[in-house]
């Protein structure tokens, strides 16, 4: 019996589906085509010979929220209704090709036992959980068995980019392509999709006049999406302060202050921040086993920077640290200071003046919670001068300004926790952040380094000046 003759062209992008790979990724904005091709490249495979795939999402509570229907459409459009059967819960070929359908989060036990699987689809995989990934990964064993990945990224710390787009995150910038023996990723939007539709073209135009950039570039060129509901920093205003001290020509200068946050777990990393003036120099993770050597490590780094202000959480377990700094750091013109979120704020009856000049103003205590969210509204307030400078050409003095130097290398962690940080409701109508206890019940990672940079705002008592009425920066 010959094959039948089916007529399809596949966009340029998906050559390395057909070629044999471990992985085969596909990431990449709304209107890319990249779920409709993946379905033909499987039904086409699942036709050619027999082929076991299994088809999963991180959620799937019904057989509706499957790609079961796309399949379905797919097998029409390409004419193969006679080739297979569509089932309620399965598609199956004639030749004993079989797809199947399962939710990953509520079924990964039970997924372990299903017998001969080929290939895995997963399907909007940014929501797939780090124990989902690692218990799946050995569970696809057959051999020359494929793992087949279509999302549209998530927050840049989610699994799936920490595993596809991180590492390899420079070549798929410039090229939209990584390959190597074992895998194959590649970048698809909308601009690479020949099908691309008159209906979603109208979308989106008007997303790129109305949406905030940030949304824009995640939804339609598969970005990083960094933000959160009611997150204090939107994503825009952090990339508008990426090097704005090289945007807007003003040089460092200023107090050199070094910010140390030991985390409030042990499991969580070690952050730290530099601030020179107006400009972030430096913020990361100290690999260190333990709250003392990361502290030792934290001092050492200090001292070669040679800082004016060092200080660190003592709210956590940082609380026991003080003998330990005053032993590295007392006598070498250092200021020394304990950072207490959930001390009152600073200046607690001076005037708090917004920065959009359109809330009422009153004192500092009758603003804020607490020093943690005082300095996180300070790092805001200045974010969001920042972006107004650089995307609206809006002067501001550049000592009320923030920049992070793109040579931070973990600025895109820093990003993402900045990005995902939460307002919180508070009854008493006071600016509240959320508790990194409340944050992680969300999912959201410990921001220990966005923790460090939000310490850092303090300045050393030589630079402020304080009276009754008013507080005054001089760096």
């Amino acid at each position: 019996m010959n094959p039948q003759k089916i007529n399809v062209v596949f966009p340029s992008w998906s050559k390395f589906l057909f070629k044999p790979k471990r992985y085969k990724v596909a990431l990449g904005g709304r209107g890319s085509g990249k779920s409709y091709t993946v379905a033909d490249a499987l039904l086409i495979t699942g036709y050619g010979r027999k082929i076991k795939v299994l088809c999963g999402r991180e959620f799937q509570n019904s057989i509706a929220d499957s790609v079961h229907s796309l399949l379905a459409s797919r097998i029409d459009a390409l004419g193969l209704r006679g080739q297979y059967e569509i089932l309620r819960d399965t598609i199956v070929g004639k030749n004993g090709t079989e797809f199947i359908f399962k939710g990953l989060r509520h079924n990964i036990e039970s997924i372990k036992s299903i017998y001969g699987i080929t290939h895995l689809w997963i399907e909007e995989a940014a929501t797939v959980s780090a124990d989902s990934w690692e218990i799946l990964k050995p569970t696809i064993r057959e051999p020359g068995s494929e793992i087949w990945i279509t999302f549209n990224p998530g927050s840049s710390q989610d699994a799936m980019s920490k595993r596809f787009i991180t590492p390899y995150e420079s070549t798929l910038m410039e090229t939209k392509r990584f390959e190597d023996e074992h895998q194959c990723i590649a970048v698809v939007n909308y601009l690479d999709n020949p099908h691309f539709p008159d209906a979603l073209e109208q979308e989106r135009r008007w997303a790129f006049d109305n949406l905030p950039r940030a949304l824009y570039d995640h939804i339609w060129l598969g970005k990083y999406n960094d933000s959160v509901d009611n997150a204090i920093i939107p994503a825009e205003w952090f990339d508008a302060c990426i090097d704005a001290h090289v945007k807007l020509n003003w040089k460092l200068r200023g107090a050199k202050i070094y910010s140390h946050d030991p985390a409030d777990t042990g499991k969580d990393p070690k952050g730290y921040a530099i601030r020179h003036g107006s400009v972030i120099t430096d913020a990361g993770e100290i690999e260190q086993p333990d709250i003392n050597t990361s502290l030792d490590a934290a001092c050492q780094q200090a001292l070669d920077e040679r800082v004016d202000l060092f200080t660190w959480d003592c709210d956590g377990m940082g609380v026991g640290l003080k003998r330990e700094v005053d032993t590295w750091l007392s006598g070498k013109g250092i200021q020394i200071r304990q950072f207490r979120g959930s001390a009152s704020p600073d200046r607690p009856d001076s005037i708090y003046e917004p920065v959009d000049n359109q809330q009422q103003q009153k004192r500092n205590k009758d603003v804020f919670k607490n020093k943690r969210a005082q300095n996180y509204w300070l790092l805001r307030d200045r974010c969001y001068k920042t972006y107004r400078a650089v995307i609206h050409d809006e002067y501001s003095d550049p000592d009320n300004l923030i920049s992070f130097s793109s040579s931070i290398k973990l600025l895109q962690k820093l990003r993402s926790e900045l990005c995902r940080i939460p307002k919180k409701y508070n009854p008493s109508g006071l600016i509240q952040i959320m508790s990194k206890e409340d944050m992680r019940k969300l999912g959201i990672a410990s921001p220990n380094i966005a923790d460090s940079v939000m310490m850092a705002m303090d300045a050393p008592e030589s630079a402020v000046e304080f009276n009754d009425i008013e507080f005054k920066s001089l760096w």
